[in-house]
């Protein structure tokens, strides 16, 4: 389903009251040790549990390398991108009903990236029973179909069997698009799709009443970025829309905060790599360097950054490819 969302949430709402609200509410459960998320707020009613180290994924972290935020309002919960593993999901389920007391409502998968979106497996039981609602873009969507099978025996060797035991591909139900509302109490979300930047189809979700801005994978601090599906162009541009909202809060791969009137720093963290990889390769291309060769574009700027050794190079390579048209018809390239 596709445009009114309100509307059509609303009818599955009243369809659901007779299973939900009709039930006597239960006391929530003790939060055993094991269960204990140290989440950190954003603003009221707005959650974010942090990635454990800020490196790359390995058996130290499960696959925890991107945050994973709730929106909380009474004891109702709405989650953006839940994480890589049913274990994972699972302790975020636990978590929101013993420090909470909420029930999830809905779900976002804002991109089809593995480590974001296998945690809907711990979800699966209210998803097919339509108690939760799993959202996305058409695109994303269409992405986890075609890749999560060999996304998630990609994490299962990286992380191990153990880490990801009982996860499996659980698909979104419902499909959202431009000018949709999620809501949960008083706390109302507008959904704005943006195609080809990270991947090939990026959800944000903006709360501008509070000026917090969830941008999936398409913001970076400290961390090289991920081109995978998408577009070096189309990502600058989907950065010059964000910051036009001039968010306070937003989150993306990282948690990161403005101060005064300047935009979250993690936007322009993202932004210079960008331009400097973009940069880096038409340099390349005029200095007679093959496609073959392209590991020669350093960025000695972010050498630092996790995720340069194993990823840059990669980086290089997509760039290359969307790039190397602009560099021969002697267009107008974004530098």
């Amino acid at each position: 389903m596709s445009g009114g969302l309100s509307r059509v949430w609303w009818i599955a709402v009243s369809l659901l009251a007779g299973l939900w609200w009709a039930a006597p509410v239960a006391a929530a459960p003790r939060c055993a040790a094991a269960d204990a998320i140290p989440w950190r707020a954003v603003v009221p009613g707005v959650w974010v549990w942090l990635p454990p180290d800020g490196g790359e994924v390995a058996p130290s972290n499960g696959g925890h390398v991107m945050p994973v935020s709730v929106v909380i309002a009474g004891r109702e919960a709405g989650v953006i991108d839940p994480g890589p593993s049913y274990r994972h999901g699972l302790r975020l389920r636990r978590s929101l009903a013993c420090r909470f007391g909420a029930r999830v409502r809905w779900i976002v998968n804002t991109h089809a990236h593995a480590e974001n979106v296998l945690a809907n497996a711990a979800f699966a039981d209210d998803i097919a029973a339509g108690r939760i609602a799993l959202l996305a873009s058409a695109p994303t969507r269409e992405g986890m179909a075609q890749r999560c099978p060999d996304c998630l025996a990609s994490l299962v060797r990286r992380v191990g069997q153990p880490a990801m035991a009982g996860t499996e591909i659980v698909l979104p139900t419902h499909t959202l698009a431009e000018g949709d509302v999620l809501r949960v109490g008083r706390i109302a979300l507008r959904v704005m799709p943006l195609e080809h930047g990270h991947t090939d189809g990026d959800l944000v979700l903006w709360d501008a009443r509070r000026r917090v801005l969830w941008a999936g994978g398409l913001a970076y601090q400290d961390r090289v970025p991920e081109l995978a599906q998408g577009q070096v162009q189309g990502w600058l541009e989907a950065l010059d829309r964000l910051e036009r909202l001039r968010p306070r809060h937003l989150i993306a791969a990282t948690w990161s905060t403005s101060s005064g009137a300047a935009p979250p720093p993690a936007l322009g963290a993202t932004r210079d790599y960008l331009k400097g990889l973009s940069a880096g390769v038409l340099a390349a291309m005029d200095r007679g360097v093959q496609a073959h060769e392209a590991g020669q574009v350093d960025l000695p700027a972010f050498a630092s950054w996790a995720g340069y050794g194993t990823r840059h190079g990669f980086n290089v390579q997509r760039a290359w490819r969307e790039l190397e048209p602009v560099w021969m018809d002697q267009g107008a390239a974004p530098r």
